[in-house]
């Protein structure tokens, strides 16, 4: 098969958007088989399957890093609770926050997990999103973390979408645990985690380290379960404050630590030499009014990766739009479009652990997005609007 007529933003390198105007991309199965100017397409792939995109932009497709799709209820009334002066903290803490959605979670059926989390997916497929990563996190306890699991990897069949699963039983104190979360460590989380690896629904591990959920003891031994099943590990961490999450994810060589609103020079230091990507979540940062930013520049000077994902959740970010987060990465902490482009797409697929996706080059997978638009800077200039012409998935139209 073979596209032409197409302004192709490569992305083959972190310096530029590595335009080729009047370009072609040949794709044999489901691989980029070559890409490069129309007039220079080999002979061996003229004959085939043509497809005019008419000018059109294409990039790789979005991959959304960061997401919590698969919940029960939502959390409106704790959204107008907050624009009258209460806290994300005074929230949780008082029994609101991820509790509240554990008591939803838990009460759904998996039917309705998985229905509910269908309507976020299509949207951002409708958006050009072809690789989601789905944290379980919102059942704290043994039968809804794997409810929620198994609901993540049936997206992947009901969809033409690929998801990874991230297992997060560290991310808050149930009820039942309220006054003992080591108890709630090793008798529930650790023990879970055991569990949804044995099924096959565990990708990577994660956690919330941060005042109102886990220390760095706590998150630590979970950890090491993860890196004694084979597992990688990502982190939640310095949203709120800095409690040291960034240092221990680098000391485990984390895929990712996420966030990192409060993370330092010295964190971003650790970030690149344990090649973790740092994941930037507007939404959360916009629907939380939080003012401290995450430390861009810093991560810039020391060559950190920087993703970006929608954090999509029922609390601090209700946010299931690739572009909107986009544009807010580049508003909110003055992050490039090249940048916001490169971190929904390569940087995110970093942070997965994911090798063939993200750039427009020879053997990785077919899966683009064709845009009506003339620049790749369009995707985080507008705001509400949707661009997307046609999306590629694994070659296909």
């Amino acid at each position: 098969m073979l596209f032409t007529n197409a302004q192709i933003a490569t992305l083959k390198s972190d310096d530029s958007f590595g335009l080729i105007a009047q370009g072609a991309i040949a794709v044999d199965g489901e691989k980029i088989a070559w890409v490069g100017p129309a007039h220079d397409v080999p002979q061996e792939y003229s004959g085939g399957e043509t497809h005019d995109l008419g000018g059109r932009l294409v990039t790789p497709a979005l991959i959304d890093c960061h997401s919590h799709i698969v919940f029960g209820g939502n959390r409106a009334t704790e959204f107008e609770l907050r624009l009258n002066g209460a806290s994300y903290e005074e929230l949780a803490r008082a029994g609101g926050g991820i509790v509240s959605t554990v008591t939803a979670t838990r009460a759904a059926s998996p039917e309705a997990l998985l229905a509910d989390a269908l309507t976020r997916v299509d949207a951002m497929i409708a958006e050009g999103v072809s690789l989601i990563e789905i944290k379980s996190g919102y059942g704290l306890d043994t039968e809804t973390e794997l409810k929620m699991l198994r609901a993540a990897r049936q997206i992947a069949l009901e969809r033409p979408v690929d998801v990874k699963t991230s297992f997060l039983g560290a991310h808050a104190v149930p009820v039942e645990f309220k006054d003992v979360p080591d108890r709630y460590i090793d008798e529930v989380c650790i023990p879970t985690l055991r569990a949804a690896h044995a099924e096959g629904l565990v990708d990577a591990v994660d956690g919330f380290c941060e005042g109102i959920a886990f220390d760095t003891a706590q998150i630590s031994r979970v950890f090491d379960v993860a890196v004694a099943l084979d597992l990688p590990v990502k982190l939640h961490a310095e949203q709120l404050s800095n409690i040291g999450g960034t240092q221990l994810a680098a000391k485990y060589g984390a895929l990712s630590a996420d966030h990192v609103e409060y993370a330092t020079g010295s964190d971003a230091q650790a970030m690149a030499t344990a090649g973790t990507v740092a994941v930037v979540l507007p939404g959360a940062f916009y629907t939380l009014r939080e003012t401290q930013a995450p430390p861009i520049q810093a991560f810039r000077d020391h060559g950190v990766a920087m993703a970006v994902a929608t954090d999509c959740n029922p609390g601090s970010s209700p946010l299931a739009s690739a572009l909107l987060a986009m544009n807010m990465a580049c508003t909110l902490f003055r992050m490039t479009p090249l940048e916001t482009l490169l971190g929904m797409t390569a940087h995110a697929a970093t942070a997965l652990g994911v090798q063939d996706r993200g750039r427009i080059v020879v053997g990785a997978r077919a899966d683009l997005c064709v845009w009506d638009a003339a620049h790749p800077a369009e995707l985080a200039y507008r705001i509400g609007f949707n661009p997307l012409h046609s999306r590629i998935f694994k070659g296909s139209l």
